[in-house]
């Protein structure tokens, strides 16, 4: 059977005009929502866990924006903060997504879906915000991109770590020039402690059919990407991943990953969920300086001249640059999700450019992706990765796993303190 619904609906502040077209019984039929005029965004959250509650508790700070439609499995859980809301509860986000109550969602489920959800609601013209990792492997991310076919269709993704002034103040460093050639980077990021608890309130988590990966996967995209935002991406990845060493999960809760990159220069990234106390030490090293942020603080050693040109015209075997020690003021995180999500607003409003478009979010994917399959095969990784490859490897892992996951209560815990501050 197949059904259309055309709606009329008078909103304060708006003129609403929409023709929706629903699931048949065969084959989805395109859904096309507009709006004429709109100067608030009505949102729809996708998932009620830890990260959709959290999105919701700071909605009074997002401007021009109304949560209108929350969505879960769980009815419980949807219908309670339904309630909180004063909004509509779905149990499914294809149902939401063709209700006409909303402009725009916001993708916070377990990662796999980030992919089916997001073509649907770009298939029915909405705008999108996805929370991290954009998709489980390469080939996803291509499908899940490919999807957006109106530009004028707002895509972006949940990093909210790039709006932290420690990151920002390195990044207009290194477009300025002040590091001049980048010629090494390391970053240390293990205080992604997670107690086995943790893994067992979902049986979803730390599985290659439920979460794709573990640290890689769920905590370090921030890392990632923020590696790729400030150094670009590299060659190569050569990486030793240790899966389940220090929990009882099939995933990597472990890494160490080689980088090459096509100036010559070379990484090394480090990862943990089982350390503590945990490190987080970022360092990158260019031929006018090195610039070091770890506990809070950003230090920039400055060499007076280029290290490049001094090794190669000083005539003291001893010798080495002047150096000026600089101190950059740097005071609290940023906006973190609430800015990102405010900017997803303005960007659908004023066409304000997006803090991370979606496409960006392949980049810590492929990284992600080609550490893995390095680690899996023994072998260095040239980029682009080939995401044929991975995704058979992925499904491999899928079906000869034998891990029984014991899930306990699960929980709802304020996850403020666990994004990875500096």
């Amino acid at each position: 059977m197949k059904f259309g619904v055309t709606l009329e609906r008078g909103l304060t502040g708006n003129k609403v005009a929409g023709l929706i077209q629903f699931r048949g019984t065969s084959q989805l039929k395109k859904h096309i929502y507009r709006r004429d005029t709109m100067d608030t965004v009505r949102l729809g959250i996708v998932g009620m866990g830890n990260m959709g509650t959290y999105h919701i508790r700071y909605r009074s700070q997002i401007k021009n924006m109304t949560i209108t439609a929350v969505c879960d499995i769980l009815h419980d859980r949807a219908d309670a903060q339904a309630a909180e809301i004063g909004c509509h509860a779905f149990y499914d986000a294809k149902d939401m997504i063709r209700s006409g109550e909303i402009d725009a969602v916001l993708i916070a489920t377990p990662h796999y879906s980030h992919t089916t959800i997001g073509i649907d609601a770009l298939a029915a013209g909405l705008h999108v915000l996805v929370e991290k990792p954009l998709s489980v492997h390469v080939s996803d991310c291509l499908r899940l991109i490919a999807a957006r076919k109106n530009k004028k269709q707002v895509f972006a993704a949940m990093f909210n770590q790039r709006t932290d002034p420690h990151y920002t103040k390195v990044k207009k460093l290194i477009e300025d020039g002040e590091l001049g050639e980048i010629v090494r980077v390391n970053w240390i990021i293990t205080n992604w402690f997670r107690p086995e608890c943790y893994y067992a309130s979902g049986s979803w988590r730390a599985t290659w059919a439920g979460e794709g990966g573990g640290v890689l996967m769920n905590q370090s995209p921030h890392n990632i990407d923020l590696l790729q935002w400030l150094c670009g991406m590299p060659t190569s990845v050569t990486a030793f991943c240790h899966f389940g060493k220090w929990h009882n999960i099939e995933v990597e809760d472990e890494v160490t990953a080689y980088l090459e990159y096509p100036n010559g220069a070379t990484g090394i990234f480090i990862t943990s969920t089982g350390e503590a106390p945990g490190t987080n030490r970022l360092e990158i090293c260019g031929e006018r300086g090195k610039v070091v942020v770890e506990n809070g603080t950003v230090h920039f050693t400055r060499n007076s001249v280029s290290s490049i040109k001094f090794l190669k015209s000083s005539d003291n075997p001893f010798a080495a640059p002047e150096i000026w020690e600089i101190d950059i003021s740097v005071s609290g995180n940023g906006g973190q999700h609430a800015e990102v999500l405010q900017n997803f607003i303005d960007a659908i409003l004023k066409g304000t450019p997006l803090i991370a478009a979606a496409e960006e979010g392949i980049r810590s994917v492929e990284l992600a992706n080609a550490m893995v399959l390095s680690s899996k095969t023994g072998k260095k990784i040239n980029l682009p990765i080939n995401g044929r490859t991975y995704e058979t490897m992925l499904k491999k892992l899928i079906a000869s796993s034998t891990i029984k996951k014991k899930v306990s209560k699960v929980i709802h815990v304020n996850t403020v303190g666990s994004f990875g501050k500096v």
